[in-house]
């Protein structure tokens, strides 16, 4: 496909697909940048920064490199992630998964008309997603963006399956553990002390967030990963701007096992052992 003329706009990265831009409404039909398309856009390069090594590091180790966003949606992370590193290789893949069938359809449409040969995009559930022969056994890197509720723990649990070296996690909300907490609020307050933490409803909420990725975090640890935690940048001016990037050492955490079900069973939320524990 012959490249779309260079627009003199500084944010604007050589090479990048102004077709892709405009389709992302970061760039107007007729190629301007606005004022808030070009804070998202640093948004981007900024998430861009922490996934970038990652993808260099699998691909000067293997000579390959596959990578899956789970819980895609638009797609609008994995286009961006294509156009600036996959599109100029002559290896690797990108696959993409969701499962709303009309987003599938539409990122691949998409995808075909740009010439993203290497971008692959797929209707599975999590459990689907696991055995689908359209995916190889092994996955080298799982991001999830901004999946909503238990998305997330479902973006894990196939890194997990997949042995992933990395997953770059940016939570969104997590109503799960919130309403566990509601559930058993009057239990927990003859228990400790502690529940004062989510007393109030939007506290409920807040801590229940909290709490979710605290125990995603022991999870990974306890799965062999060094995790790090850090912040996104408010991406699209979201206030769940925490980052989650895990790196496969090996080496499995029994005491972040152990951790876990400590705070399950001291905050009444044993019940969701089988999603935080295994």
């Amino acid at each position: 496909m012959k490249a779309a003329a260079w627009p003199p706009i500084p944010e604007i990265r050589p090479g990048q697909s102004i077709e892709l831009l405009k389709e992302l409404h970061i760039l107007t039909g007729d190629g301007r940048l606005n004022q808030d398309t070009r804070r998202k856009l640093k948004q981007v390069y900024h998430l861009y920064q922490f996934i970038e090594p990652l993808l260099n590091e699998v691909l000067e180790r293997r000579g390959d490199l596959t990578l899956a966003d789970h819980g895609a949606g638009k797609s609008y992370l994995g286009f961006i992630l294509y156009d600036l590193f996959f599109k100029d290789k002559e290896v690797g893949h990108l696959y993409g998964i969701e499962t709303r069938p009309e987003l599938v359809a539409k990122s691949q449409e998409l995808a075909e008309r740009l010439g993203f040969e290497r971008m692959t995009f797929l209707n599975l559930t999590v459990e689907e997603s696991i055995v689908s022969p359209a995916l190889p056994e092994r996955i080298d890197i799982v991001t999830a963006l901004h999946a909503c509720n238990t998305a997330t723990d479902d973006a894990i649990r196939f890194a997990l399956e997949k042995s992933a070296d990395h997953i770059v996690l940016a939570p969104c909300c997590q109503a799960e553990v919130a309403a566990v907490l509601r559930k058993n609020k009057n239990t927990s307050f003859g228990l400790t002390p502690l529940s004062e933490l989510w007393r109030h409803p939007i506290h409920t909420r807040e801590f229940g967030s909290q709490v979710s990725n605290v125990l995603r975090c022991l999870l990974l640890e306890a799965h062999g990963y060094q995790v790090t935690v850090t912040e996104l940048v408010g991406w699209e001016h979201s206030m769940k701007n925490e980052l989650i990037i895990a790196n496969r050492k090996g080496d499995r955490k029994q005491s972040a096992r152990e951790r876990a079900l400590e705070i399950l069973k001291t905050l009444n939320l044993e019940e969701l052992a089988g999603r935080f524990v295994y």
